[in-house]
């Protein structure tokens, strides 16, 4: 009888796929989604207004005839992109310079906090 129950029990872990526990964020602001229960579909927007956005970018490109996972950006986006790269790229570089030069921990750890914070803002593409 216990060989039944633990046969039926694999069959419905097997059944019902587990939902991971990492983070999901906005499709189309990225900010994080707060966690949900493991009932119905998975959030993919943290709101209507972004739901919105994406809705209208879709439509947008089947009009355009651009494939789906196309990206554009304006003259503007793209020169704030590469000022944001160019800023994390510095930070990067400001704490190899600083190891070479033997920095105190408390210094390289202060490079590190500048240099994740550059590399979350830089996560916010929209």
């Amino acid at each position: 009888m216990r060989e039944v129950a633990e046969d039926a029990q694999q069959a419905d872990d097997l059944a019902l796929p587990r939902r991971t526990s990492a983070p999901k964020h906005c499709g189309w602001c990225g900010r994080r989604l707060p966690a949900g229960g493991n009932v119905g579909r998975r959030r993919r927007y943290c709101g209507q207004s972004c739901r919105q956005r994406a809705y209208e970018r879709r439509t947008a490109l089947q009009r355009s005839g651009l494939p789906e996972d196309a990206v554009v950006l304006s003259d503007t986006e793209i020169a704030t992109l590469q000022d944001r790269l160019f800023q994390l790229r510095c930070a990067a570089e400001d704490i190899v310079t600083a190891a070479d030069d033997g920095a105190e921990p408390t210094e390289l750890r202060k490079l590190a906090d500048e240099l994740a914070r550059a590399a979350r803002d830089l996560e916010q593409l929209r």
